[in-house]
């Protein structure tokens, strides 16, 4: 048996998460990895047999997503040129991390695609969603990576098809300790926005990770490093809180290492939206965005002990076996796909 693991490039938490999977994939079968997408920093450190530009979102600068000039960088004509280009029935099935480019290929050739990501889990009935309608940011979820099955990662278990985060080997091994510093990863927010919002609490020390610096630095009680693998573990583990965007990864890890945690969901982003609902449904504290107006209440947060330690299990041999052992044999049977795009229906003999 021969698949295709595939991954979305936009982001870190992606890519940090496939550094674990992909050994356990190749336990299995022949297993050959593809990226789509040009903003992650951290490196896979694994061979990557197909590289594409895909569909990418666009970081802005005042915390959300860009959405005009993630527009004008989707060149749909090249897309399809990348989903047409790759040998999609060379594999039994595909194993998606959010990535459109292998999730179309599947798509138009019915090549069974099983969706393994935290989008996944956004997608089911029982997971937390933001009060307000985004009916645009519902129709990206659902059709920006279609798939023949879903297997979800969540917060909680929310359903029986969604799994407790996957944190990452270097995450467990590293020593929890509290040198008394924050860590801050806002990446959709100006380094100067931010550095002048927390120089107004000097009581702090703070570790900012920008996508911006190429050296450290430090302006006052601000301290600026470039994104690292290895620099940001360091931080994150020995910090007393985390200040950062309301995605996936770091959150989970954060909560398992017991720190402190608030987080600020980017504007225009349904997904960091649908996260901020369920961690504020778990007492994280949210802003909702980086302002003087919240100013207030990120000193509050500073100066109480309000944590949530979370000893997520190690799901990824589980997670990984149950689609292998017990779905395998039902998505490699004759099927086609249903007009929604959203899971696999078998034909009845």
């Amino acid at each position: 048996m021969r698949i295709l693991y595939a991954l979305q490039g936009t982001g870190n938490g992606h890519i940090s998460r496939a550094r674990d999977i992909i050994p356990i994939l190749r336990k299995h079968c022949e297993t050959d990895v593809l990226i789509s997408g040009y903003q992650s920093e951290v490196d896979l450190q694994h061979e990557i047999k197909y590289r594409y530009k895909g569909l990418s979102f666009i970081f802005g600068k005042k915390g959300g997503v860009d959405v005009w000039n993630t527009y004008l960088k989707a060149n749909m004509k090249r897309f399809m040129k990348e989903v047409k280009s790759l040998p999609i029935r060379d594999y039994d099935f595909v194993i998606n991390d959010f990535e459109p480019i292998s999730a179309w290929a599947c798509y138009f050739n019915k090549v069974p695609c099983v969706a393994l990501s935290h989008q996944a889990s956004l997608l089911e009935r029982n997971t937390p969603k933001p009060s307000g309608k985004d009916l645009f940011g519902k129709f990206i979820l659902k059709n920006y990576a279609p798939s023949t099955m879903r297997f979800g990662i969540h917060f909680s278990r929310y359903s029986k098809n969604i799994y407790t985060p996957i944190i990452r080997k270097e995450i467990r091994e590293a020593p929890k300790d509290n040198l008394g510093h924050y860590t801050v990863y806002l990446p959709a927010y100006k380094d100067k926005k931010v550095i002048n919002l927390l120089s107004e609490i000097p009581q702090v020390r703070w570790q900012v990770f920008s996508k911006h610096a190429t050296r450290v630095s430090i302006q006052e009680n601000v301290e600026i490093y470039p994104i690292t693998n290895e620099g940001f573990i360091q931080s994150l583990s020995t910090s007393t809180g985390v200040l950062c965007g309301a995605g996936f990864e770091t959150p989970a890890e954060a909560m398992f290492l017991g720190k402190k945690l608030m987080v600020v969901p980017m504007q225009n982003q349904y997904e960091q939206q649908c996260n901020a609902a369920a961690l504020r449904a778990m007492g994280i504290p949210v802003l909702k965005k980086l302002s003087q107006k919240n100013l207030e209440r990120l000193i509050d947060w500073v100066f109480t002990d309000f944590r949530i330690e979370i000893s997520y299990p190690d799901v990824i041999e589980k997670m990984i076996n149950n689609i292998f052992e017990n779905h395998i044999q039902g998505i490699l049977k004759k099927n086609k796909w249903d007009k929604n795009y959203q899971i696999i229906v078998p034909i009845k003999k």
